[in-house]
């Protein structure tokens, strides 16, 4: 029986070394397979987290920059207008003073008259056809005619020549069509010389009729102006 038995328990056969070592890798792998899925799953949680939105003030602050940026191109677009039209006012205003001292110089320039004479000179006639222009472009005018005369000769044959040079400016004035009451004429001889010298420059010089605006000579305006 004895020898029964233990021929029975020869039967059973132990595992080979192979054997164990393979059971042994698998106790082994199975806690790393599970922590490694842990692990994976912890990294796939954490590691990409969902954006986070504006928040509501962030959306307020937006809105209102949005908001003062329109106002602020609004009060630039209308200061570029107001600064526009006061260009074009300053411009305008400029080109008007340009157009009435241009006006002016017409009717205040001189004319001469040869030695002891009253005739209009030809030179003299061109002078005052500009002259009948303005005045015609500006009906408000009214002119002062002043004759003058040079040293020579008796202060009363002076002051009457000079008035007979005045005269005959007035004369060619009317002569174009100017109404003579806008036109007073004036002599003072030979008491007020252009220039103080005795000499036949400062005489021819000395020979002349001034014109005053007296009246009128706001805003003038050249011929064919608007």
């Amino acid at each position: 029986m004895t020898g029964t038995e233990g021929s029975t328990n020869g039967n059973h056969e132990r595992p080979t070394p192979n054997q164990e070592k393979a059971v042994m890798t698998h106790r082994l792998t199975i806690p790393v397979v599970i922590a490694a899925l842990a692990l994976g799953g912890a990294a796939a949680c954490g590691g990409n987290p969902e954006p986070e939105g504006p928040t509501q003030a962030e959306l307020d602050q937006a809105r209102q920059d949005s908001l003062d940026a329109a106002a602020a191109a609004r009060r630039a677009a209308e200061q570029a207008r107001l600064d526009s039209i006061a260009a074009a006012e300053e411009a305008a205003r400029r080109a008007a003073e340009r157009e009435a001292a241009s006006a002016r110089a017409v009717l205040e320039e001189m004319i001469h008259f040869a030695y002891d004479r009253s005739e209009i000179r030809a030179d003299a006639r061109e002078t005052l056809t500009a002259k009948v222009a303005v005045m015609r472009a500006n009906p408000q005018v009214q002119l002062r005619i002043a004759g003058h005369a040079d040293e020579r000769g008796s202060i009363e044959y002076n002051r009457a020549l000079g008035q007979r040079r005045a005269e005959a400016a007035k004369d060619f004035l009317v002569n174009f069509g100017i109404d003579a009451s806008r036109i007073t004429t004036v002599s003072f001889g030979e008491d007020r010389p252009l220039v103080n010298e005795s000499n036949e420059e400062a005489w021819a010089k000395n020979r002349r009729d001034e014109f005053v605006i007296v009246a009128g000579g706001d805003q003038l305006r050249n011929p064919g102006g608007p």
